[in-house]
């Protein structure tokens, strides 16, 4: 998240003025660049209606605006290369938290995803999943680049879902 005018932001909640948080479409790709393109456009211009630019990692194309209204964030995108359109709606505060929470990867895995183990002594192989254990963040694996059938069981921190089944 880019915070932006951090004084000012909290200055507007405590006078209870209404925080909007409107959606922007970017070129897929260029969504950081456009929050840092935003980010110069408001320091350079000296503007306090924009608060906070959030740019969802599992959404592509789209960042979300934390503003004080529609107008600041269509003054500010006028000129931005890489925007696409502006949204004529707002969205709530819950829906914004929902995007950006971060989901902890064990809850992802399950019995028979492929992974890639990304650190230990079996880095860089290739492993199907066997079981998980949440509660002490481990999960066994049987390794498939191995001649014979292999399990081991390592911290689930040191694996990257590759396929699901």
């Amino acid at each position: 998240m880019v915070e932006v005018a951090e004084g000012v932001k909290a200055e507007k909640r405590l006078r209870g003025w209404p925080i909007k948080y409107v959606v922007l479409r970017t070129t897929a790709g260029q969504e950081v660049n456009v929050a840092l393109m935003l980010e110069a456009a408001t320091r350079s211009e000296g503007s306090k209606g924009l608060y906070a630019i959030v740019v969802p990692p599992e959404i592509k194309g789209y960042i979300v605006i934390e503003a004080e209204g529609l107008h600041v964030v269509h003054r500010l995108a006028r000129d931005i290369k890489h925007v696409k359109g502006k949204a004529m709606g707002s969205l709530m505060k819950e829906e914004v938290e929902r995007l950006i929470k971060v989901k902890p990867p064990i809850e992802e895995l399950k019995p028979g995803d492929i992974v890639e183990i990304i650190s230990g002594p079996f880095k860089g192989l290739r492993a199907s999943v066997i079981s998980v254990d949440v509660q002490k963040n481990l999960v066994t694996l049987n390794i498939l680049e191995a001649s014979f059938k292999m399990e081991a069981t390592i911290p689930a921190d040191n694996v990257r879902p590759v396929k699901r089944r």
